[in-house]
């Protein structure tokens, strides 16, 4: 699959020559690499816009036209804005066909519905990675690399120095060193969730008295109390005056 991209070389740098580009529907953008100079240009926004939604657009060979000589480029970068549909700048990368090239290409998975470990033995499919780098000649560069399923069992895991790579291509020398997974078929983890148990409450079960009866229980209490006090003593200034008046008499 062919993708054509068109640029035009864009004279004006800096960001207000930019603003006034994308306020006119253009992008900024450059094009270095292959022992070139870097060189300026702009590129309709709207077809790029539609073209970054293709997943091959972001790898593979690109043919790039500009003042009407064809390069073959690669996307190597780009910005959007924060919140709107609008690139604000673009990078492409020319490619020399002689010299090995690093590219992030996606992995597409086959047979998951069909392998053992889902069909039979209940399991899911958990993808630990959706992309993979690699390194080859640019014509060898696959726009995408299949990953086979179909003998997966329950409680595997495929590697990325297990996984069957075009002819010219392999994995980046740190993914080699690393060999990290890519997929993995387990049985999914049950939720639970754990239910609040309200605190034992003691319940004292007694008689309830009658209407009329709460007054007469007061009272009641508030006499044995009484009786149970100590009597009170007279003061003693008291009984000194009275024996004195027996005295006289």
């Amino acid at each position: 699959m062919k993708i054509e991209v068109t640029a035009f070389p864009r004279a004006q740098q800096g960001s207000g020559a930019s603003r006034r580009l994308r306020v006119a529907g253009r992008v900024p953008g450059i094009v270095y690499g292959a022992g070139k100079d870097a060189q300026n240009v702009e590129l309709d926004h709207q077809l790029l816009l539609r073209q970054l939604k293709l997943e091959a657009f972001h790898a593979s060979i690109l043919d790039l036209t500009l003042n009407g000589e064809k390069l073959r480029v690669l996307l190597r970068d780009y910005q959007m804005h924060p919140w709107r549909r609008q690139v604000l700048h673009v990078d492409f990368q020319r490619v020399d066909k002689s010299r090995k090239i690093h590219m992030r290409v996606p992995l597409h998975f086959l047979n998951a519905e069909i392998c053992p470990g889902v069909k039979a033995e209940g399991g899911v499919v958990q993808h630990a990675r959706n992309e993979i780098d690699i390194q080859c000649l640019p014509d060898d560069l696959p726009q995408y690399i299949e990953v086979d399923l179909k003998d997966m069992r329950l409680n595997d895991t495929l590697h990325v120095m297990e996984l069957a790579m075009p002819k010219g291509v392999e994995p980046t020398p740190k993914l080699r060193h690393e060999n990290p997974a890519v997929v993995s078929v387990h049985v999914p983890k049950e939720i639970v969730i754990e239910e609040e148990v309200a605190a034992p409450v003691t319940e004292i079960i007694g008689e309830v008295p009658a209407e009329g009866e709460e007054g007469a229980e007061a009272a009641a209490e508030g006499e044995k109390k009484e009786a149970a006090a100590p009597e009170k003593k007279e003061p003693a200034a008291a009984e000194k005056k009275d024996t004195g008046k027996k005295g006289k008499e």
